[in-house]
């Protein structure tokens, strides 16, 4: 870890602020919808909604991890990128194929699993990512005080 400077951990910080919100939001909306109306709600098409977050987030990630010279963080937070884009595009574009994007197709088993594996797969990719900021943000602060 060659440059500590502020620029660079103000980077990791906000980077992992965005990458876990697209996570945390739809649980912690579930958590408060069973606090007022007792039922849990859960949004688990979210995340992906949430992409743009995502992708600011690890950009951010990636530069603080890029300016620090952590190449394992890079390539931690850069393929799980990859992953995230490939399977949420990919998902989405076997939606549109299948015909249950738009409503022409009945929602099988099956398809439904064809579209959902990848959204889970995109969901697991922003984990990693978001441990990999966690990790990058700690190696920051190590002896700072």
């Amino acid at each position: 870890m060659e440059k500590k400077d502020t620029l660079t951990k103000i980077l990791a910080v906000f980077g992992s602020v965005l990458i876990w919100f697209p996570i945390l939001a739809p649980i912690l909306l579930g958590l408060g919808s069973l606090i007022t109306r007792g039922r849990f709600l859960f949004d688990y098409l979210m995340p992906a909604e949430l992409f743009l977050s995502a992708l600011a987030g690890s950009g951010l990630l990636l530069w603080a991890s890029l300016r620090s010279h952590s190449n394992s963080n890079s390539k931690l937070i850069g393929w799980g990128l990859v992953t995230a884009v490939v399977m949420l595009f990919g998902g989405q574009g076997i939606a549109v194929i299948t015909g249950l994007a738009s409503g022409a197709t009945e929602p099988t088993a099956g398809l439904m699993a064809l579209v959902l594996v990848p959204l889970g797969i995109y969901v697991l990719a922003l984990i990693v990512i978001g441990v990999g900021g966690v990790k990058l943000t700690q190696n920051l602060f190590k002896h700072t005080a």
